[in-house]
Protein backbone atom coordinates (compact mmCIF):
# COMPACT_ATOMS: atom_id res chain seq x y z
CA UNK A 1 0.00 0.00 0.00
CA UNK A 2 1.79 3.18 -1.03
CA UNK A 3 1.64 5.46 2.53
CA UNK A 4 3.47 8.32 2.55
CA UNK A 5 4.00 8.60 6.22
CA UNK A 6 7.00 10.59 6.16
CA UNK A 7 6.20 14.21 6.42
CA UNK A 8 9.37 15.24 5.85
CA UNK A 9 9.50 14.62 2.39
CA UNK A 10 7.33 15.55 -0.08
CA UNK A 11 5.21 13.66 -2.50
CA UNK A 12 6.57 13.21 -5.69
CA UNK A 13 4.72 14.08 -9.00
CA UNK A 14 5.32 13.38 -12.14
CA UNK A 15 2.91 14.17 -15.18
CA UNK A 16 1.84 12.17 -17.97
CA UNK A 17 1.05 14.83 -21.37
CA UNK A 18 2.45 17.86 -21.62
CA UNK A 19 -1.10 19.92 -23.39
CA UNK A 20 -3.26 22.77 -21.75
CA UNK A 21 -4.57 20.43 -19.17
CA UNK A 22 -1.28 19.62 -18.21
CA UNK A 23 0.26 22.86 -17.86
CA UNK A 24 -2.61 23.89 -15.34
CA UNK A 25 -1.81 21.50 -13.39
CA UNK A 26 1.74 21.75 -13.10
CA UNK A 27 1.01 25.73 -12.24
CA UNK A 28 -1.11 24.43 -9.59
CA UNK A 29 1.09 22.41 -7.99
CA UNK A 30 3.63 25.38 -7.17
CA UNK A 31 1.06 26.28 -5.19
CA UNK A 32 0.65 22.92 -3.29
CA UNK A 33 2.42 22.22 0.32
CA UNK A 34 5.02 19.59 0.36
CA UNK A 35 4.72 18.85 -3.99
CA UNK A 36 7.06 18.24 -5.94
CA UNK A 37 6.95 18.36 -9.32
CA UNK A 38 10.56 15.47 -10.56
CA UNK A 39 9.06 14.36 -13.62
CA UNK A 40 7.22 14.81 -17.12
CA UNK A 41 6.50 12.23 -19.78
CA UNK A 42 5.59 12.74 -23.41
CA UNK A 43 5.31 10.85 -26.54
CA UNK A 44 8.76 13.01 -27.67
CA UNK A 45 11.62 13.94 -26.22
CA UNK A 46 11.47 17.43 -27.43
CA UNK A 47 7.95 18.26 -26.22
CA UNK A 48 8.85 16.99 -22.43
CA UNK A 49 12.06 19.11 -22.77
CA UNK A 50 9.96 22.18 -23.87
CA UNK A 51 7.64 21.05 -20.53
CA UNK A 52 10.08 20.57 -18.08
CA UNK A 53 11.98 24.20 -18.89
CA UNK A 54 9.26 25.73 -18.31
CA UNK A 55 8.35 24.32 -14.75
CA UNK A 56 11.87 23.42 -13.71
CA UNK A 57 11.37 19.89 -13.85
CA UNK A 58 14.43 18.06 -13.48
CA UNK A 59 13.70 14.43 -15.33
CA UNK A 60 12.04 14.16 -18.70
CA UNK A 61 11.15 10.92 -19.80
CA UNK A 62 9.96 10.37 -24.05
CA UNK A 63 7.71 7.95 -23.12
CA UNK A 64 4.92 7.42 -21.09
CA UNK A 65 6.50 4.03 -19.58
CA UNK A 66 9.68 5.60 -18.81
CA UNK A 67 7.48 8.00 -16.42
CA UNK A 68 5.96 5.11 -15.63
CA UNK A 69 9.32 3.71 -14.58
CA UNK A 70 10.65 6.44 -12.84
CA UNK A 71 11.58 5.22 -8.94
CA UNK A 72 11.27 9.10 -8.08
CA UNK A 73 7.85 9.34 -8.48
CA UNK A 74 4.87 8.81 -6.09
CA UNK A 75 1.83 9.82 -8.40
CA UNK A 76 1.20 10.46 -11.49
CA UNK A 77 -1.40 12.49 -13.07
CA UNK A 78 -3.12 11.64 -16.03
CA UNK A 79 -3.03 14.24 -18.81
CA UNK A 80 -3.46 13.08 -22.04
CA UNK A 81 -6.76 13.11 -24.36
CA UNK A 82 -10.10 11.02 -23.03
CA UNK A 83 -9.55 7.88 -25.13
CA UNK A 84 -6.36 7.06 -23.52
CA UNK A 85 -6.90 7.42 -20.08
CA UNK A 86 -7.69 3.38 -19.51
CA UNK A 87 -4.36 2.50 -21.13
CA UNK A 88 -2.03 4.89 -19.53
CA UNK A 89 -3.71 4.49 -16.42
CA UNK A 90 -2.58 1.09 -16.07
CA UNK A 91 0.22 1.98 -17.28
CA UNK A 92 1.16 3.58 -14.25
CA UNK A 93 -0.81 1.71 -11.46
CA UNK A 94 1.04 -1.50 -12.68
CA UNK A 95 4.09 0.13 -12.60
CA UNK A 96 3.63 0.87 -8.74
CA UNK A 97 2.39 4.68 -8.93
CA UNK A 98 -0.65 6.35 -7.45
CA UNK A 99 -2.85 7.72 -10.20
CA UNK A 100 -4.62 11.02 -10.45
CA UNK A 101 -6.34 10.88 -13.63
CA UNK A 102 -8.44 13.46 -15.30
CA UNK A 103 -11.42 13.64 -16.29
CA UNK A 104 -13.66 12.15 -17.79
CA UNK A 105 -11.77 8.83 -16.21
CA UNK A 106 -12.79 7.07 -19.16
CA UNK A 107 -14.46 6.59 -22.17
CA UNK A 108 -17.33 4.48 -20.40
CA UNK A 109 -18.33 2.47 -17.27
CA UNK A 110 -16.44 -0.60 -18.36
CA UNK A 111 -13.37 0.92 -18.91
CA UNK A 112 -13.22 2.32 -15.72
CA UNK A 113 -13.99 -0.96 -14.13
CA UNK A 114 -10.87 -2.06 -15.82
CA UNK A 115 -9.03 0.75 -14.06
CA UNK A 116 -10.74 0.33 -10.79
CA UNK A 117 -9.75 -3.42 -10.86
CA UNK A 118 -6.41 -2.45 -11.84
CA UNK A 119 -6.22 -0.49 -8.61
CA UNK A 120 -7.55 -2.31 -6.10
CA UNK A 121 -5.15 -5.53 -6.89
CA UNK A 122 -2.02 -3.51 -6.89
CA UNK A 123 -3.44 -1.48 -3.72
CA UNK A 124 -2.67 1.94 -5.28
CA UNK A 125 -4.66 4.90 -4.54
CA UNK A 126 -6.83 6.20 -7.79
CA UNK A 127 -9.19 9.03 -8.41
CA UNK A 128 -10.70 10.75 -11.26
CA UNK A 129 -9.58 14.66 -10.84
CA UNK A 130 -12.86 16.16 -11.40
CA UNK A 131 -11.64 19.11 -9.43
CA UNK A 132 -15.16 21.03 -8.99
CA UNK A 133 -16.08 18.54 -6.28
CA UNK A 134 -13.07 20.03 -4.57
CA UNK A 135 -13.47 23.83 -5.12
CA UNK A 136 -13.80 25.86 -2.02
CA UNK A 137 -17.08 27.50 -3.64
CA UNK A 138 -18.35 24.06 -4.69
CA UNK A 139 -17.66 22.67 -0.86
CA UNK A 140 -19.79 25.65 0.65
CA UNK A 141 -23.07 25.00 -1.99
CA UNK A 142 -22.81 20.92 -0.41
CA UNK A 143 -22.76 22.44 3.03
CA UNK A 144 -25.93 24.61 3.00
CA UNK A 145 -27.56 21.29 1.02
CA UNK A 146 -26.29 19.40 3.75
CA UNK A 147 -27.57 21.82 6.47
CA UNK A 148 -30.85 22.43 4.69
CA UNK A 149 -30.34 26.32 3.98
CA UNK A 150 -32.62 25.31 1.12
CA UNK A 151 -35.19 23.32 2.17
CA UNK A 152 -35.76 20.03 -0.36
CA UNK A 153 -33.67 20.23 -3.57
CA UNK A 154 -36.15 20.33 -6.05
CA UNK A 155 -34.22 20.96 -9.35
CA UNK A 156 -30.77 21.78 -10.50
CA UNK A 157 -30.07 24.05 -13.84
CA UNK A 158 -26.58 24.68 -15.47
CA UNK A 159 -24.41 24.57 -19.11
CA UNK A 160 -21.43 24.52 -20.28
CA UNK A 161 -20.80 25.68 -23.69
CA UNK A 162 -18.54 27.41 -25.70
CA UNK A 163 -16.95 27.69 -29.30
CA UNK A 164 -13.61 26.11 -30.04
CA UNK A 165 -12.10 24.42 -33.36
CA UNK A 166 -9.40 22.01 -31.78
CA UNK A 167 -9.80 19.07 -33.66
CA UNK A 168 -9.49 16.42 -30.89
CA UNK A 169 -12.83 17.91 -29.75
CA UNK A 170 -14.31 16.49 -32.82
CA UNK A 171 -12.51 13.31 -33.73
CA UNK A 172 -14.33 9.82 -31.80
CA UNK A 173 -11.19 8.44 -32.01
CA UNK A 174 -10.31 10.83 -29.10
CA UNK A 175 -13.74 10.24 -27.33
CA UNK A 176 -14.60 13.76 -28.86
CA UNK A 177 -17.61 15.62 -28.44
CA UNK A 178 -19.34 17.97 -25.64
CA UNK A 179 -20.77 15.47 -23.49
CA UNK A 180 -17.69 13.70 -22.26
CA UNK A 181 -15.56 17.02 -22.72
CA UNK A 182 -18.00 19.50 -20.48
CA UNK A 183 -21.25 17.93 -20.40
CA UNK A 184 -19.57 15.88 -17.42
CA UNK A 185 -19.50 18.86 -14.99
CA UNK A 186 -23.54 19.92 -15.08
CA UNK A 187 -23.80 15.97 -14.97
CA UNK A 188 -21.47 16.10 -11.65
CA UNK A 189 -23.07 19.29 -10.32
CA UNK A 190 -26.42 17.50 -10.16
CA UNK A 191 -25.48 14.48 -8.59
CA UNK A 192 -24.01 16.85 -5.83
CA UNK A 193 -26.80 18.54 -5.56
CA UNK A 194 -29.27 15.02 -5.08
CA UNK A 195 -26.42 12.82 -4.04
CA UNK A 196 -27.48 10.02 -5.73
CA UNK A 197 -28.04 9.12 -10.01
CA UNK A 198 -30.95 9.80 -11.77
CA UNK A 199 -34.14 7.68 -12.00
CA UNK A 200 -34.73 8.69 -16.06
CA UNK A 201 -32.77 10.43 -18.40
CA UNK A 202 -34.06 12.41 -21.89
CA UNK A 203 -31.82 13.65 -23.84
CA UNK A 204 -31.01 15.40 -27.29
CA UNK A 205 -27.88 15.97 -29.21
CA UNK A 206 -27.12 17.56 -32.40
CA UNK A 207 -24.11 15.50 -34.17
CA UNK A 208 -22.05 17.52 -36.33
CA UNK A 209 -18.70 17.22 -37.19
CA UNK A 210 -16.70 14.36 -37.06
CA UNK A 211 -20.11 12.75 -35.84
CA UNK A 212 -19.34 13.23 -32.23
CA UNK A 213 -22.08 16.20 -30.09
CA UNK A 214 -21.65 19.56 -31.02
CA UNK A 215 -24.14 20.71 -28.52
CA UNK A 216 -26.71 18.78 -26.08
CA UNK A 217 -29.74 19.22 -23.70
CA UNK A 218 -30.38 16.21 -21.37
CA UNK A 219 -33.67 16.24 -18.47
CA UNK A 220 -32.58 14.24 -16.10
CA UNK A 221 -35.28 12.51 -13.09
CA UNK A 222 -34.72 11.67 -9.60
CA UNK A 223 -36.80 9.68 -7.28
CA UNK A 224 -38.64 12.04 -5.57
CA UNK A 225 -39.76 14.48 -8.18
CA UNK A 226 -36.50 16.09 -9.00
CA UNK A 227 -35.18 17.30 -11.94
CA UNK A 228 -31.92 18.92 -13.90
CA UNK A 229 -32.11 20.83 -16.61
CA UNK A 230 -28.63 20.31 -18.54
CA UNK A 231 -26.65 21.37 -21.52
CA UNK A 232 -23.45 21.56 -23.11
CA UNK A 233 -21.63 22.46 -26.03
CA UNK A 234 -18.27 23.26 -28.31
CA UNK A 235 -19.86 25.16 -30.99
CA UNK A 236 -22.38 27.39 -28.70
CA UNK A 237 -21.77 29.47 -26.29
CA UNK A 238 -24.43 28.95 -22.98
CA UNK A 239 -24.65 30.83 -19.53
CA UNK A 240 -21.85 29.32 -16.75
CA UNK A 241 -23.77 30.04 -13.67
CA UNK A 242 -25.59 27.33 -11.85
CA UNK A 243 -28.53 26.79 -9.54
CA UNK A 244 -29.35 24.54 -7.12
CA UNK A 245 -33.24 25.51 -6.62
CA UNK A 246 -34.99 23.96 -3.43
CA UNK A 247 -38.06 25.07 -1.32
CA UNK A 248 -36.99 26.93 0.86
CA UNK A 249 -34.76 29.30 -1.53
CA UNK A 250 -31.57 28.41 -4.18
CA UNK A 251 -28.02 28.44 -4.32
CA UNK A 252 -26.22 30.87 -7.23
CA UNK A 253 -22.66 29.51 -8.34
CA UNK A 254 -21.28 32.30 -10.00
CA UNK A 255 -19.26 32.00 -13.59
CA UNK A 256 -17.93 29.62 -13.84
CA UNK A 257 -19.54 27.50 -11.70
CA UNK A 258 -17.42 24.30 -12.20
CA UNK A 259 -14.40 26.46 -11.05
CA UNK A 260 -16.30 29.18 -8.93
CA UNK A 261 -14.89 31.64 -6.34
CA UNK A 262 -18.09 32.92 -5.61
CA UNK A 263 -20.96 31.70 -4.57
CA UNK A 264 -24.54 32.87 -3.07
CA UNK A 265 -27.36 31.68 -1.08
CA UNK A 266 -30.75 32.82 -2.10
CA UNK A 267 -33.19 32.42 0.51
CA UNK A 268 -37.04 32.38 -0.22
CA UNK A 269 -37.18 35.41 1.99
CA UNK A 270 -34.47 37.83 2.69
CA UNK A 271 -31.16 39.23 1.09
CA UNK A 272 -28.93 36.82 -0.02
CA UNK A 273 -25.58 35.84 1.26
CA UNK A 274 -22.85 35.89 -0.77
CA UNK A 275 -19.08 34.59 -0.16
CA UNK A 276 -15.73 34.80 -2.14
CA UNK A 277 -13.49 32.09 -2.20
CA UNK A 278 -10.43 32.96 -4.27
CA UNK A 279 -7.89 30.43 -5.41
CA UNK A 280 -4.45 30.10 -4.23
CA UNK A 281 -3.80 29.47 -7.66
CA UNK A 282 -6.25 28.28 -10.78
CA UNK A 283 -8.38 25.96 -8.64
CA UNK A 284 -6.51 22.71 -9.50
CA UNK A 285 -4.84 22.80 -6.45
CA UNK A 286 -7.81 21.53 -4.48
CA UNK A 287 -7.89 17.83 -5.90
CA UNK A 288 -3.54 17.84 -5.71
CA UNK A 289 -4.54 18.80 -1.86
CA UNK A 290 -7.31 15.68 -1.51
CA UNK A 291 -4.52 13.06 -3.34
CA UNK A 292 -1.43 14.19 -0.34
CA UNK A 293 -3.92 13.43 1.86
CA UNK A 294 -5.49 10.47 0.96
CA UNK A 295 -1.54 9.15 0.26
CA UNK A 296 -0.76 10.20 3.58
CA UNK A 297 -3.29 8.51 5.49
CA UNK A 298 -2.83 5.02 3.06
CA UNK A 299 -6.27 5.61 1.40
CA UNK A 300 -6.68 3.89 -1.35
CA UNK A 301 -9.63 6.12 -2.84
CA UNK A 302 -11.05 9.66 -1.70
CA UNK A 303 -14.48 9.88 0.65
CA UNK A 304 -14.95 12.79 -1.65
CA UNK A 305 -14.64 11.64 -5.39
CA UNK A 306 -15.18 7.82 -4.36
CA UNK A 307 -14.85 5.27 -7.37
CA UNK A 308 -18.64 4.61 -6.63
CA UNK A 309 -18.95 8.28 -7.92
CA UNK A 310 -16.78 7.91 -11.10
CA UNK A 311 -18.94 5.05 -12.09
CA UNK A 312 -22.17 5.84 -11.32
CA UNK A 313 -21.55 9.56 -13.24
CA UNK A 314 -19.87 7.33 -16.53
CA UNK A 315 -23.35 5.68 -16.18
CA UNK A 316 -25.17 8.39 -17.00
CA UNK A 317 -23.05 9.44 -19.50
CA UNK A 318 -23.15 5.76 -21.24
CA UNK A 319 -27.21 5.95 -21.01
CA UNK A 320 -26.87 9.45 -22.79
CA UNK A 321 -24.72 8.21 -25.83
CA UNK A 322 -26.94 5.03 -26.41
CA UNK A 323 -29.57 7.63 -26.30
CA UNK A 324 -27.95 9.27 -29.17
CA UNK A 325 -26.27 6.14 -30.94
CA UNK A 326 -23.14 7.57 -30.38
CA UNK A 327 -20.08 5.25 -30.02
CA UNK A 328 -16.93 5.22 -30.25
CA UNK A 329 -14.40 3.12 -32.51
CA UNK A 330 -12.42 1.66 -28.93
CA UNK A 331 -15.88 0.73 -27.41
Amino acid sequence: MNRICDTTRPIRWGILGTGYIARLFAQALRSVKDADLVAVGSRTQAAADAFAKDFGIRKRHASYAALAADPDVDIVYIATPHALHKDNSILCLNAGKAVLCEKPFCINRAQAEEVIHVATQNKRFLMEAMWTRFIPAVQQATTWIREGAIGEVRMVQASFGFRDHEDKLFDPALGGGSLLDVGIYPITLAHLAFGKSPARIESMAWRGRGGVDEQAGMLLGYEGGGIAVLASAIQTQTPHEAFIMGTEGMIRLHDTFWNATQVSLVPAEGAPTTLNFPHACNGYEYEAQEAHACLRAGRLESETMPHRVTLEILDSLDSIRAQWGLSYPME
